[in-house]
């Protein structure tokens, strides 16, 4: 077997602790080195030569955002930051970390211990996308165009589904950047840990062209609205009744390894739009959404798949496309575009 050489860097010697010893219990890592700070990292990056890093946020001398923004274009390594904080999370993900997860805030260090390694396993082999500045919404990149007003009816029962795990935050981002705001109704499931996905939509919501926010049970699906699932233990389903659609947000188990899960939402879309949605899929480790997406085909909705080249993760993506889930597979910057076209179709 070979293991995967991870560093870890904190300035807490007894986190560093716990967390070596942690992750080498299965034997499949190795964690060929500790450090406090960035500066000390440096060095044993350069000597040690790890394949994934992981990495806090608060840290003396430098934080760990600034370093990510130093290293990244020296040294193309996956790193996966551990924070507290949703704002640090989303600004380590713009800066070209390849994931994050929220640090333990108890005792239960087991469930930590066992995602952290599944996403190491799944860094290991991560594409590392040079960060990207984002822009609000009254001023648009020389990258991206400002969007046209889309001459859509308000009564239409059109509806985008979208799914996204590992580098997701960034790629929904930029599908949506290149969206005008007056699109039919839009639902996300990203994965996501609980209490983060409030700030993700608040953000997005600062930077698009549409209202996002994080879905209650019962909200509506609208015109120029996006609803993504809360993090944490609920799933998000889409219902229809006689005045369109809506969401419902409700505990569930896992499906396909997640809660929320892109699976379950999909199958929902296929169920209540029939033939009347457009459903993307996204990076991300695993095939969570794969199902889903085949019975949205086989309602009659047209589905898109992101391509290999543009993927942090080309996982969700490709085992949808092998099956044959997927009816378009392009580059993430063009997904915006067929969005439209088909819209455009009717």
């Amino acid at each position: 077997m070979v293991k995967t050489k991870v560093l870890i860097v904190d300035d807490s010697v007894m986190f560093r602790t716990m967390l070596s010893k942690a992750l080498v219990e299965k034997g499949d890592i190795d964690v060929i080195g500790t450090a406090a700070d960035p500066f000390e990292a440096k060095d044993m990056i350069l000597k040690l030569k790890p394949d994934v890093l992981t990495l806090d946020v608060e840290m003396p001398k430098m934080n760990g955002i600034e370093f990510l923004k130093k290293l990244l274009p020296q040294y193309s390594l996956p790193v996966i930051v551990v924070t507290s904080s949703a704002v640090n999370a989303f600004e380590a993900i713009s800066a070209g970390a390849v994931d994050y997860i929220k640090k333990p805030s108890g005792g239960d260090t087991a469930a930590f211990s066992r995602e952290l390694r599944k996403m190491i396993s799944t860094a290991r082999t991560a594409k590392v996308m040079k960060p990207r500045v984002a822009v609000p919404k009254t001023g648009f990149t020389s990258e991206l165009k400002k969007p046209v007003m889309f001459d859509y009816p308000q009564n239409s029962r059109k509806l985008i589904a979208l799914g996204a795990s590992t580098g997701g935050t960034e790629a929904l981002q930029r599908v949506l950047e290149n969206l005008p705001p007056n699109m039919p109704g839009i639902v996300i499931v990203q994965h996501m840990p609980a209490g983060f996905t409030k700030m993700y939509a608040d953000r997005l919501d600062r930077v698009c062209n549409f209202d996002v926010h994080e879905a209650k049970d019962g909200d509506r699906v609208r015109q120029g609205l996006v609803l993504i699932a809360p993090g944490g233990d609920c799933h998000m389903r889409v219902r229809r009744d006689s005045k369109g659609y809506y969401v419902s947000v409700q505990r569930g188990e896992k499906v396909s390894g997640h809660c929320p899960s892109v699976d379950v939402m999909f199958e929902s879309v296929a169920e209540a739009a029939k033939a009347d949605a457009i459903a993307v899929i996204l990076t991300g480790m695993g095939s969570d959404g794969v199902n889903g997406l085949m019975k949205i085909k086989q309602a009659g909705s047209y589905t898109i798949g992101q391509d290999k080249d543009t993927c942090v993760v080309y996982g969700m993506p490709m085992v949808a496309f092998n099956v044959g889930a997927v009816q378009r597979q392009a580059p993430l910057d063009s997904i915006a575009g067929i969005i439209m076209d088909r819209l455009r179709r009717g």
